[in-house]
């Protein structure tokens, strides 16, 4: 890992609290990075704050660094006044999927050592009578998805009305992901926006993220840390031109030629996850599409295989990759580009996280070569051709027939916020 991604603020010049200060120093930290050195020093004063950062640069130890010193200042002041009540949340933090959640949980962890308060999780797909048990325990932050929320909430588990700090994650796939409408709902059972401590982190800060963050938070200063600058910059980028017929077993080769580096590969729709799957297993590839229908156990050990170096190759669409953490990723494999200039940044992103570089190689084919133009505009720079000479492709072993799963009936099941879901929608993944 380098360093040319750090600022020149340290995070010992910043006024924190001890218990903290030893957390930080646990997790390695020095040197904030841009992100961090722009938002702390104004959230630490206690000023609400909206954020546009990628994952990987660091906004998950901004956000939890403020939180942590908000709750024990406050505790400071308190003095063990409320001693012998059962704990309520103090820092409340929303994601938009359980990987993010957990992952977030771990870094508060590591941060919150020193520091005494209690973390719980809550998240759909696993674990329900023991994630409640926790709550009803007694805790300090909490963090979730907003199904799980929504329902230990209005079963009294737990109250909202102590809450100091606030903080939505990913406020952009909040919205792609149908959560909105339970968004508002859990906002409006806080304290007044005045009455706590606001932040929002999203990659791109659109209109409609704006739109939430003036109507839920006090006045927050914006804070835009440009994605291509953080990203594409330290990334080594190619595009091939193959035909329909030519993309899998140029992927095929590719990964060959990669040989044992962390893989992620790609798609914009999960059928295509599922297709790639196949022939990679089927020409000798370990690989495994991750999708949010996948269950929670078997989602998990997917990400630790991925992790420690077993598994070469995960495959996922925009929704299925948002929000994991995952690093090393050597290589990074556009097999589709994506339709929406930003969620290139974000999928190049996973191959320079805290400074590292990386390869991301994009297939610019007859279906999806017409998105380019956007692209190469968004990110200010026209990406490197690269060649293949098509005698030299593997021959590909196909893959025995996958049924497709029958679509299951919808059940109309409403969001908090009133209204059924439109059947177009897509499934949550909390």
């Amino acid at each position: 890992m380098t360093d040319n991604h750090l600022s020149e603020l340290r995070f010992d010049t910043l006024d924190i609290h001890d218990d903290l200060r030893r957390g930080i120093a646990d997790a390695g930290f020095e040197f904030c990075t841009p992100i961090q050195a722009n938002t702390l020093p104004i959230a630490l004063k206690g000023h609400d704050v909206a954020g546009q950062a990628q994952t990987g640069t660091g906004k998950t130890a901004a956000f939890l660094i403020a939180a942590y010193q908000k709750i024990l200042t406050g505790l400071a002041a308190d003095n063990g006044a409320d001693e012998g009540k059962q704990r309520q949340p103090k820092i409340f933090i929303l994601a938009p999927t359980r990987e993010l959640a957990i992952q977030i949980a771990n870094d508060a962890e590591v941060l919150g050592k020193h520091t005494g308060l209690k973390i719980a999780l809550a998240y759909g797909g696993t674990g329900y009578e023991q994630q409640r048990r926790t709550i009803e325990g007694g805790i300090d932050l909490l963090i979730g998805t907003p199904g799980r929320i929504i329902d230990y909430y209005k079963q009294g588990v737990f109250k909202l009305d102590e809450v100091d700090v606030v903080i939505l994650d990913e406020a952009d796939r909040m919205f792609d992901l149908g959560f909105i409408k339970d968004i508002r709902y859990l906002l409006r059972k806080l304290p007044a926006p005045e009455k706590r401590l606001n932040m929002l982190f999203s990659a791109t800060l659109s209109q409609r993220v704006m739109e939430l963050a003036y109507e839920h938070m006090n006045e927050p200063e914006l804070i835009r840390i440009e994605p291509d600058k953080i990203t594409a910059d330290r990334v080594r980028q190619a595009i091939f031109f193959p035909s329909n017929e030519d993309k899998m077993p140029l992927l095929v080769g590719l990964i060959r030629e990669m040989g044992s580096g962390r893989i992620m590969v790609f798609v914009n729709m999960k059928r295509d996850a599922e297709k790639v799957e196949d022939y990679l297993k089927a020409n000798g590839i370990d690989a495994q599409a991750i999708s949010g229908d996948v269950p929670q156990k078997k989602r998990l050990s997917m990400l630790m295989r991925f992790q420690s170096g077993e598994l070469a190759v995960l495959i996922g669409t925009d929704v299925a990759s948002r929000g994991l953490h995952i690093p090393d990723v050597q290589y990074v494999i556009n097999y589709d580009l994506p339709q929406d200039c930003e969620d290139y940044v974000h999928r190049i992103g996973r191959t320079a996280r805290a400074g590292a570089a990386g390869d991301a190689i994009s297939f610019g084919c007859e279906t999806y070569a017409v998105a380019l133009p956007e692209i190469e505009e968004f990110i200010g720079h026209k990406i490197p051709v690269a060649n293949y000479d098509p005698a030299l492709l593997p021959e590909l072993i196909k893959p025995p027939y996958r049924p497709r799963k029958p679509r299951s009936g919808g059940s109309g099941r409403k969001s908090a916020g009133g209204g059924r879901r439109p059947p177009n929608r897509r499934p949550r993944s909390g």
